[in-house]
């Protein structure tokens, strides 16, 4: 979220808040940026093994699945220059960074007869056929990207703050129009497509239809989970928007940080420490809490989700016992134990 207004904000005019794999084309193949070609060939794949499981060729579909982690990791691999060269974040450099040897790994087991990653495979093809059409279609990313502008400049009003709504540099409405001459910093910011949600909405929304639960019970979960998102992300956006141009973070420490280590200029510093660091570190609590809360109303999902544990560990775990569930992943209730 640049600040086109201050000159000396200018030679560091990038989509501060763009995280999305459409915002970095490095490359292209024709008029399609290489990291777009490449997501857009991993969902496909996911998406024909789900085919092929559902009509009874697993073993087809475990090598399909298997060719199709390769793929989405070699698609993170190519994000890797976008976040640290120009979001600056070291947790989701370091995280792209890991993408590919995990996704290279999870491939290596499905090849290897691990069945149950093709219930994690096929949440991933949902999460892309929810994410993709929002970054590809261009009137619902508009309407997105406006519309959750439009409810932070509402936010930032709860809290006294008005500065109106203008063209940002991805040429939608959603820059928030402070006077440069009348904030600490000089910049200010706007809304891009990750800063609506729509990432964190798509894995849970993926995760929830992939899993055989009953439809009350997903809709209940999706329910409580969109809009736990979507209340925690508005926040999340005035919190940023605010704490860039007024500088809330610009303390010599925050600084010294952000120029030395980050080599960004000082002026961008709070939004810096208030996105990269602070908003981000937060997500990540947030995320096991809503998890939580899913998996409370929706226990079918702790089979993918263990399987995630698998991959990160070597170990396996029983999280329905972790978590003191009654109901079994399958939906069943699980049965007493007994002395032995």
């Amino acid at each position: 979220m640049p600040a086109p207004q201050a000159t000396t904000a200018l030679s560091s005019a990038v989509a501060d808040f763009a995280t999305g794999p459409a915002t970095f084309p490095a490359a292209s193949v024709g008029s399609i940026p290489l990291s777009d070609s490449i997501i857009w060939i991993a969902i496909a794949a996911f998406v024909v093994a789900m085919a092929l499981e559902w009509h009874g060729a697993v073993d087809l579909a475990r090598y399909v699945a298997a060719g199709a982690w390769v793929v989405f990791g070699v698609f993170w691999l190519t994000m890797v220059p976008h976040y640290y060269l120009e979001v600056k974040s070291p947790i989701e450099t370091l995280l792209t960074l890991a993408a590919l040897p995990l996704c290279a790994y999870t491939g290596y087991l499905l090849v290897q007869g691990r069945e149950s990653l093709l219930l994690l495979s096929k949440a991933v093809a949902f999460m892309g056929l929810i994410y993709l059409p929002v970054e590809t279609i261009p009137f619902v990313k508009s309407w997105l990207i406006e519309t959750t502008a439009a409810q932070t400049h509402f936010g930032m009003e709860l809290l006294g703050h008005s500065p109106g709504i203008e063209e940002g540099a991805n040429g939608y409405q959603s820059q928030f129009a402070f006077d440069p001459e009348e904030t600490v910093t000089g910049r200010t910011t706007y809304i891009v497509t990750s800063c609506t949600g729509i990432g964190s909405m798509a894995i849970f929304g993926g995760l929830i239809a992939a899993v055989k639960a009953p439809l009350k019970r997903k809709a209940v979960a999706f329910a409580l989970a969109i809009g736990v998102i979507w209340f925690l992300n508005l926040a999340r956006n005035v919190f940023i928007g605010l704490a860039s141009p007024w500088g809330w973070f610009q303390q010599d420490i925050f600084v010294y940080i952000v120029t030395e280590f980050m080599g960004a200029p000082a002026n961008r510093t709070s939004y810096l420490v208030s996105h990269n660091f602070i908003a981000q570190s937060l997500s990540i609590v947030a995320l096991l809490g809503i998890t939580y809360l899913v998996l409370r109303i929706l226990p079918e999902v702790v089979e993918p989700l263990e399987d995630v544990l698998y991959v990160l560990t070597g170990s396996e775990y029983d999280l329905a016992d972790a978590l003191g569930q009654e109901v079994r992943a399958d939906g069943g209730e699980r049965a007493p134990e007994t002395d032995r």
